[in-house]
């Protein structure tokens, strides 16, 4: 397996919304070895938790299907790929506007690709219909290299 990753994470779960907070939390845990700011994990989880309640709500409906969670590290960004076999998006462009939503039966504000867009360096949707929808998302992780150079120099560390 030779790539130029340091480090992958996959995971694939049903299409049940109690497994978002389990995507949420599976992607934090992997991150964390990048030693990201709490705003940063904070920013990484949002994203993913809006990322797969879209492949739960949007792309399966009331159907069960499985979101795959795939995630790559290199250096100190971490790119982040969730995507589902559902339904598909019909036109991208309109689903990415602020407020627009299909399920505003269900109290949807429509605002889960704005926010995935606002908290994350990249965000890239393709979807076919009736095949799925793939979101992929970057995020560089800022070095706090000055407080970690500080901490090591009091503990005499090189």
């Amino acid at each position: 397996m030779n790539n130029i990753y340091e480090n992958e994470m996959k995971i694939e779960f049903l299409s049940k919304s109690n497994n978002e907070a389990f995507a949420r939390i599976a992607v934090a845990s992997f991150v964390a070895q990048l030693d990201p700011t709490l705003e940063e994990i904070a920013d990484i989880k949002t994203a993913v938790s809006e990322a797969v309640t879209n492949s739960i709500i949007h792309g399966y409906e009331e159907k069960l299907g499985v979101v795959k969670v795939v995630c790559k590290i290199i250096k100190n960004e971490v790119f982040i790929e969730i995507s589902d076999t559902g339904k598909g998006i019909e036109n991208i462009e309109i689903a990415k506007q602020p407020l627009y939503t299909t399920k505003a039966n269900l109290e949807r504000s429509g605002m889960g690709f704005t926010i995935m867009e606002s908290f994350m360096d990249e965000v890239e949707v393709e979807s076919v219909l009736g095949l799925g929808t793939k979101v992929t998302m970057k995020k560089k992780i800022k070095s706090n290299c000055k407080e970690k150079d500080f901490a090591m120099s009091l503990r005499g560390e090189e």
